[in-house]
């Protein structure tokens, strides 16, 4: 069975997407976007509440006793100058939607707005997790505090995430990992400084990072099992004075990430014992820093097998398993709480120039997408509210 979603439903979440593309806001600072949340909500008489300062929880109750669906978007943009040159394009200097948080915003307002017009014959209880800083500090964490998955209390939630990698009208619903985890990594390599012309004099640090950068790759090379995935990147270096000085000091900054726990548990160890001894090779000392970032997200398998065959068998929608990808989503804290899927929807389309991948200047959606967004935010809620798609 396809349902549909209505044309005044799909044209009001585009208008939506578009408004708040053009006032793209970072984390922490979508002011404008939660009051745009709440006013859409007073107007559909959706009950709601702010958490986290500027996250926004809604709560459609069905007519019906069932279960309680969580339905998770995020809202802010990035750091990035747009140069899409779309007619709704950013007017705000530096900050741009370049992930999609727009587009899952808006269709999770459609999807608010198709429950609570079919109250009448929705089962259960869909709370609307609408959610800050995702890129940055984080969000999820703050609202799970604040108990946005207490009051009612979420049996099973879900995300919606745009993909340039599938078409619109398709879905990608993988069970496990789908998303890796983010830790970021902070060396400062100390040696001794002294003129260019007489190294022997003094410690440099330059070739000591350099061979520290080289020898991190064999992490993932020589000491991680071939069929687990790793990533160690040093991402900056910053040092010396001027061409003819030994620096003494060199910083640098990377990221860390895996999909298994253990091997995530395992990468401290390993990056502090070759940073520390290549630096010493090169008579240098280094001081490590890592910050445990979002964790791995692992999508319950049950909930998503069962929920793709749902969309499969009784939304008509074709579905997907995309290979998990080494991106970070704070959607992982969630998931750790109660059983959840982070579903991908396809965007890509070279005619909308819907080709670019997240977090490019040039990030397009074609929008053409976003009713099936709003499709499947419903059918998991009703899903779950009727227990077709939960463990009974």
């Amino acid at each position: 069975m396809i349902e549909e979603v209505p044309a005044p439903v799909a044209e009001r979440v585009i208008e939506i997407r578009r408004a708040i593309h053009r006032h793209p806001e970072l984390g922490f600072e979508e002011h404008r976007t939660s009051a745009l949340v709440e006013a859409e909500l007073d107007g559909l008489g959706i009950e709601h509440r702010r958490v986290a300062t500027t996250g926004v929880v809604g709560v459609v109750r069905g007519a019906k006793p069932g279960r309680v669906a969580g339905l998770r978007a995020d809202m802010d943009a990035l750091p990035i100058t747009e140069r899409t040159g779309l007619p709704y394009a950013s007017e705000i200097d530096g900050v741009m939607h370049a992930c999609g948080h727009d587009a899952h915003t808006a269709m999770l307002l459609g999807a608010a707005r198709v429950l609570q017009e079919t109250r009448a014959s929705f089962e259960g209880t869909a709370v609307l997790l609408f959610q800050p800083a995702e890129e940055g500090p984080g969000g999820a964490e703050p609202m799970i505090a604040e108990g946005a998955l207490d009051d009612p209390r979420v049996d099973a939630v879900a995300m919606l995430h745009v993909d340039p990698r599938i078409a619109p009208g398709e879905i990608s619903i993988t069970p496990g990992p789908v998303n890796a985890s983010a830790d970021e990594l902070h060396v400062t390599v100390r040696g001794k400084g002294g003129h260019g012309a007489y190294p022997h004099t003094a410690v440099d640090a330059v070739p000591a990072a350099a061979a520290i950068v080289l020898a991190l790759q064999t992490i993932a090379s020589r000491e991680t099992d071939p069929l687990k995935s790793v990533v160690v990147t040093i991402g900056t270096i910053v040092g010396g004075y001027r061409n003819n000085v030994i620096a003494d000091e060199v910083r640098m900054t990377g990221t860390l990430r895996a999909h298994d726990p253990a091997v995530r548990d395992g990468l401290e160890a390993r990056v502090r014992r070759i940073i520390d001894h290549t630096a010493a090779a090169y008579g240098a000392t280094a001081e490590i820093t890592i910050v445990r970032g979002y964790p791995p997200v692992v999508n319950d398998a049950a909930l998503a097998q069962k929920f793709a065959s749902y969309m499969r068998e009784q939304r008509g929608i074709r579905v997907e398993a995309l290979p998990p990808t080494m991106g970070g989503e704070d959607f992982a804290y969630f998931a750790q709480r109660v059983p959840g899927v982070l579903v991908r929807l396809g965007i890509r389309s070279e005619a909308a120039g819907s080709v670019f991948p997240g977090h490019s200047a040039e990030f397009r959606i074609d929008e053409a997408a976003l009713p099936v967004g709003v499709r499947t935010l419903v059918a998991f809620a009703r899903g779950v509210g009727s227990g077709a798609i939960l463990n009974q």
